[in-house]
């Protein structure tokens, strides 16, 4: 495995980042080659990978893959000759969209009237502040969420008080651009947003959330029928139908099909009655997506290795060449471990599932598995994610552009910082969760542009100072006066 280090790296990136459409290239022995070619009428983007798309398993294991660092960088885990498809426009039409025209949402009439006279108080300030608007639309956040905002269900409680703030609720009453970029997945973003929008207690919008299967849309424009792998239940089915792919199953609908294809099984009733079970050994897959954390590892990993082992992606054969005729498989993300309200350390993740699946596959066959990740700290995602802000800045202040000075804040150096640093972000790292350093203590492998903070509320202050002053007030006040712009009553009743 060639190694880069972190100038040539960053040079890479700054380059790939520079083009708009990237094309595949073509890739070596093992790694994964992107189906198609000549979409210049599509709606998808292909984007150069920065990981290797061989396993991590034949260093068993690489350190960097247990540990990806700044110090000591590789690139990451997917090759320079792979190629990401991502889509084009995040407002994609096979996908309905929340769309929230208000911060304030609310069926009382006051509280509409109160509202509207906030905005109208909230635009007079502005006209008198306009060169602080401006440096207010020139930033924008990008929050992870498990570990930052939340601990799974829970709220962080300094995650309301920052989202607050950034919706309005500060001196000027302006919108300061967010998204939501995480690792998690397993369901559709409408789901995800709803349940975001009663945990965090503010309104969240597809058009300003990415999970790390978000971009994976772009796959259906390649493949047709794929096994879905991970989640709750059947809701990664339904993420990826809502995403195009015409033919989706899970390892529960084979396991419906023929239980005996996994002897340590372990099905529940709920999960047979929502089964679509067929006769599996007509079908051909075409590819494996990895959505989510595996509730099976012994269901998924058997039918997993069973698909890529096959001939062509039929179930029941083996194919004499394991490397010619195999299918591809896709992970979403591949973070090792996770923040969750656990009381003890982080917990394994889909990137400890890849590893397992990476090795088995060496063991049976004596060759590396070729494969590809989505999410952070992958390129791919942060250029879908500009392309995300960018909207999000049409819907909220009517511009169409992606803002200078961009602050990434996450729990996790190796994905949230590694990747933020990489794509020139300003990187934020709070010890809510994967990071448990001390005050002060800044990660030593990939260490946070801005330092650590207690939480995500020192974090945004700390952005938002940078840009608009120290003196910024991050609360609303509902008695100033637009005319003496302070507290008091205008001279003109």
């Amino acid at each position: 495995m060639p190694r880069f280090d972190d100038s040539d790296f960053a040079a890479d990136l700054t380059e790939a980042r520079s083009h708009g459409d990237a094309s595949p290239s073509t890739a070596g022995r093992g790694s994964i080659t992107i189906p198609g070619d000549g979409r210049r009428d599509s709606e998808v983007v292909e984007v150069p990978a920065t990981r290797s798309s061989i396993s991590d398993a034949s260093q068993f294991m690489h350190s960097l893959s247990l540990s990806p660092s700044m110090r000591d960088h590789r690139g990451s885990r997917n090759s320079f000759g792979t190629s990401l498809p991502i889509p084009r426009s995040p407002r994609s039409p096979r996908a309905s969209r929340t769309r929230l025209s208000s911060v304030v949402t609310t069926d009382d009439r006051e509280g509409i009237s109160a509202a509207v006279s906030r905005e109208i108080l909230a635009s007079q300030l502005q006209d008198m502040a306009k060169e602080k608007v401006e440096a207010a639309k020139n930033m924008a956040f990008a929050f992870d969420i498990d570990g930052v905002l939340a601990h799974g269900n829970h709220l962080i409680p300094e995650a309301r008080e920052a989202l607050k703030m950034l919706n309005g609720d500060n001196e000027l009453g302006i919108k300061i651009p967010y998204i939501l970029l995480t690792n998690g997945g397993g369901k559709t973003e409408e789901s995800r947003c709803d349940q975001l929008s009663e945990i965090l207690g503010v309104p969240i919008s597809t058009d300003q959330f990415i999970q790390s299967h978000t971009p994976m849309s772009a796959l259906s424009e390649y493949h047709e029928t794929v096994l879905v792998v991970g989640g709750e239940g059947f809701k990664s089915r339904d993420a990826a139908e809502a995403y195009g792919f015409k033919h989706v199953y899970t390892p529960k609908d084979i396991l419906a099909w023929d239980p005996t294809i996994s002897p340590w099984r372990h099905s529940a009733e709920e999960d047979r009655v929502g089964a679509r079970p067929t006769d599996f050994s007509k079908v051909k897959f075409d590819a494996i997506l990895v959505f989510a954390d595996s509730r099976d590892y012994a269901t998924d990993m058997q039918i997993i290795m069973d698909l890529l082992l096959a001939e062509n992606g039929q179930l029941l054969t083996r194919a004499k060449d394991p490397i010619s005729s195999r299918i591809p498989i896709y992970f979403s993300h591949g973070d090792l471990v996770m923040p969750t309200d656990h009381k003890g350390p982080p917990r394994m993740t889909q990137g400890a599932f890849r590893i397992g699946v990476e090795a088995m596959y060496k063991g049976l066959t004596g060759v590396d598995l070729g494969r590809v990740i989505y999410g952070k700290p992958e390129l791919a995602t942060y250029k879908y994610a500009d392309e995300v802000l960018k909207a999000w800045m049409e819907e909220i202040h009517n511009e169409t552009r992606i803002p200078e000075n961009i602050y990434m804040i996450g729990d996790n150096p190796a994905s949230d910082i590694i990747g933020g640093n990489m794509y020139n972000w300003n990187t934020c790292l709070v010890r809510t969760g994967v990071f448990q350093g001390k005050e002060g203590e800044n990660d030593p492998n990939s260490p946070a542009s801005m330092g650590t903070f207690n939480h995500v509320l020192d974090a945004v202050k700390a952005g938002v100072r940078k840009e608009l002053g120290k003196e910024f007030k991050f609360k609303w006040n509902e008695k100033v006066n637009p005319v003496l712009h302070e507290e008091g009553i205008s001279a003109v009743e």
